[in-house]
């Protein structure tokens, strides 16, 4: 029954060879389909939107829908492992996993399609996690958000849990992200002459170090919360006044509630930057559908507690992470959950030697299928 262990193997090396970044993701496209076309046409429906997809195999007596979202992008990241099927695109790899959840999807849907459920489940290829938020694209313009879904899952590997590990937690596991821009504008000048200027080098500086505070002195020590710059591009000549520094960065919050009061914080101490330095301060928060991904309490439990009994299966319950992911937004609209599956790669996640084990992939498969067998029997 099903693709083999070298099937599908084959499919995730044939896949990181074509990373593509959201909303391009022609190519990937095309493969996913390519393989769709092969499961049985009298049990699925496919819709596609641009470079998304939906599969939803047909149950025989439907009350629910059971969801299952996988991501599709790659990263603008030059791939170093040196692996024989590494990227075939300069400056793109897949090293977020994407290949890995693509064909992890795959494999269960065609074991789904060839089984007999009571109820259908729908299959999400999602474009866009990394950079623009598909999940909200995809969910806002009712592509996925009018199926009616019931229950959503999803899974995102784990280099830092051993190979087919499996670990999540009740209630938030991810924490919500926000991009931020900060534009300063001032007055250019001679560095003779500072007092004929309006440096913006010292005001954005004064803006980067009152930032900081609001973790320390805002933020609840109980809750968790980081702010990070990680641009600040200011200058043109060391003996030139600069007039215009531009800062970018993101917020990481475990909760809506303290990312909002981070957000509305850093808006006040851009104000106050503004009259302090008689500039301009323009800042640009851009949450997009990166909110913290919550998983749903009785879902949790549940599978929690199939996976315990598992003796195939190491489950772990896992730490919240303040890594983001934009499944967050599908999930504040439909309960579920998101796990890790462990993957044991000696580099991390976005980094281009990442190379997680490949034995993990099959297995992963039979276990997210006999789940999703599990939850067709819960009513």
């Amino acid at each position: 029954m099903g693709w083999s262990e070298e099937e599908v193997v084959k499919i995730r090396r044939d896949l990181h060879q074509i990373p593509e970044i959201g909303l391009s993701e022609f190519q990937t496209h095309a493969y996913l389909m390519s393989k769709i076309k092969e499961l049985p046409k009298n049990r699925i429906e496919v819709k596609t939107m641009e470079t998304a997809i939906t599969v939803r195999v047909k149950g025989t007596n439907p009350t629910k829908t059971i969801g299952w979202r996988t991501d599709i992008d790659g990263l603008p990241i030059k791939e170093e492992t040196g692996l024989s099927y590494s990227s075939q695109t300069e400056g793109r790899m897949h090293a977020c996993g994407h290949d890995f959840h693509m064909t992890i999807a795959l494999g269960v849907l065609e074991r789904v399609a060839e089984s007999q459920l009571e109820n259908d489940v729908l299959f999400f290829f999602q474009p866009a996690e990394e950079n623009l938020s598909g999940a909200k694209i995809y969910y806002d313009n009712g592509f996925v958000g009018d199926e009616s879904i019931d229950e959503m899952f999803g899974l995102h590997v784990a280099p830092h849990l051993v190979p087919k590990a499996i670990g999540t937690l009740d209630g938030t596991l991810f924490a919500g992200a926000c991009r931020f821009i900060v534009t300063l504008k001032g007055k250019e000048g001679h560095a003779a002459f500072p007092h004929e200027a309006n440096d913006m080098i010292v005001a954005a500086s004064s803006f980067v170090q009152q930032v900081q505070t609001i973790i320390s002195r805002n933020v609840d020590p109980m809750e968790s919360s980081v702010i990070t710059f990680g641009e600040f591009n200011a200058g043109i000549a060391d003996n030139v006044v600069a007039g215009q520094a531009v800062l970018t960065g993101t917020i990481r919050s475990l909760t809506y509630e303290i990312s909002t009061l981070t957000q509305s914080r850093m808006r006040d101490i851009a104000e106050g930057i503004a009259r302090s330095f008689n500039c301009e301060v323009v800042l640009e928060l851009d949450q997009k559908g990166y909110v913290p991904v919550v998983n749903n309490s009785k879902i949790t439990q549940d599978f929690m507690d199939y996976f315990k009994e598992k003796q195939s299966v190491e489950f772990v319950e896992v730490k919240e992470a303040m890594t983001g992911e934009d499944f967050g937004y599908l999930l504040k609209q439909i309960p579920g959950l998101m796990f890790w599956l462990g993957v044991g790669s000696e580099y991390g996640l976005h980094h281009g030697k990442f190379n997680p084990d490949e034995s993990v992939i099959f297995p992963a498969i039979k276990e997210i299928s006999d789940y999703i067998k599990h939850r067709d029997c819960i009513r």
